[in-house]
């Protein structure tokens, strides 16, 4: 991560005081207090960015505190999925993801034959179009708030309204059921394979090869190596050469989704549509000051939302394992999918935080350095107070944002020891 070096925090805030002038506080520090022309006895270490007075300044500190408040929630969001995965496999809350791995390891050895397949797509992270709009008419004032447009680079909801546009890039994508159940892109949730066919998720019915897990019946309710007659669980997501019963991502054969579809416009950002909430993707700032731009992307990267993805867990049991010992066993996977699912949302989400970081870290000397120099063209005194209370937050910064990659470093690392072993 790039850190700004606080030695040139310290020669950049000494050379602009310089450049004021004295102040006229000398002797008259009483008098200063009561007019209010000193700084916030609190600030952005304790979650206070109105410091300066000045819009771009204080919106960047606060652009600072909300990153602090998401890497603060998702630390949290990971510590209590692993707790939850601890707890399971007979450990302590609180355990590291070494010690996690090492039960969860042994728990497979006691059950299976090798390791689990695991089947799962990416989380799904939206960062708010709002949060990006409203951040820049905060940070810059003479933006007006209804000329504001933010582009999503990458996919976003639309309404029937844009549809047409999108069409017309080749960009609309719709999601839920399949015309007449035939999907002809991802179907995610059941498959109903009329006909034996390959299952990418998992099998229940019959298997012409081996198959993975094996119910009561002797029936297939696993991975199975041949094809599948019966009903495919696509968790996960994947190809149905049946009927597919649960969503399905498709492209329309017209310009229109299907009234009960969701649309969404991928490479928006390339279309003349207008995004309704959430972007899978980068959101694409408007156009602002130079000092802001940093500030809106921040405050757009905290907003980010990242949802579970579904999971498919194909294993071989262990000969000798008991039927009590396999429906115990069955009964932890489930579990296990679910906290599984929320830690990789959470480490999608810290991944994004962590990137980002360090670019705000990276911008802070701008971002101050152009509010700034407005306050010198203004020559008011209170103003000119204001700034100094920036730069003296300018320490404080990357104090905040350090803090903010190490914790968020820490809680990757222990989350990959469990992700990498289940394969995500």
């Amino acid at each position: 991560m790039q850190m700004i070096n606080s030695k040139t925090f310290g020669l950049m805030a000494s050379g602009l005081l310089f450049g004021f002038g004295a102040v006229g506080m000398q002797g008259c520090d009483d008098l200063a207090e009561q007019c209010g022309l000193t700084c916030p006895s609190k600030g952005i270490v304790e979650g206070n960015a109105s410091i300066s007075g000045v819009a771009s300044i204080d919106a960047f500190f606060g652009a600072v505190v909300d990153y602090k408040a998401a890497a603060d929630s998702v630390n949290s969001g990971i510590r209590v999925q692993l707790d939850a995965i601890a707890i399971g496999v007979g450990l302590e809350p609180g355990a590291t993801g070494a010690e996690i791995k090492a039960g969860i390891q042994a728990k497979l050895d006691a059950n299976i034959s090798g390791s689990l397949t695991v089947n799962a797509q990416p989380a799904k992270c939206q960062a708010s179009v709002e949060v990006a709009a409203s951040a820049a008419a905060e940070c810059d004032v003479e933006v007006d708030p209804g000329s504001i447009e933010v582009k999503c680079e990458g996919s976003c909801t639309i309404d029937a309204s844009a549809q047409a546009d999108c069409s017309a890039m080749g960009n609309l994508r719709c999601t839920g059921t399949a015309p007449n159940l035939e999907c002809s892109g991802t179907c995610t949730g059941e498959c109903n394979l009329e006909v034996a066919a390959s299952c990418e998720g998992t099998c229940r019915g019959a298997c012409d090869a081996e198959c993975s897990v094996v119910d009561s019946s002797g029936n297939c309710a696993g991975q199975c190596m041949g094809n599948c007659q019966g009903s495919c669980e696509l968790n996960a997501g994947g190809s149905c050469s049946g009927k597919c019963e649960g969503s399905c991502e498709y492209t329309p054969p017209g310009a229109e989704c299907e009234a009960n579809a969701e649309a969404k416009c991928t490479a928006a950002a390339e279309a003349n549509v207008e995004c309704k909430g959430g972007c899978e993707g980068d959101v694409r700032p408007p156009e602002v000051k130079a000092e802001c731009k940093a500030t809106v992307e921040a405050k757009a990267e905290a907003s980010v939302e990242c949802t579970p993805p579904s999971i498919d867990i194909a294993w071989q049991w262990k000969a000798g394992v008991d039927a009590d010992a396999q429906a115990e066993f069955k009964a932890w996977i489930n579990t296990f999918k679910g906290q599984l699912g929320g830690l990789l949302a959470a480490t999608a989400k810290a991944e994004i935080l962590v990137a980002g970081a360090g670019n705000l870290s990276a911008a802070a000397n701008a971002a101050v350095k152009g509010g700034i120099e407005e306050i010198k063209a203004s020559g008011d005194l209170k103003a000119k107070i204001g700034a100094g209370c920036a730069l003296e937050q300018l320490s404080s910064v990357v104090s905040v944002l350090g803090g903010v990659g190490t914790s968020l470093q820490g809680s990757l690392s222990a989350s990959v020891e469990i992700t990498a072993m289940a394969g995500g």
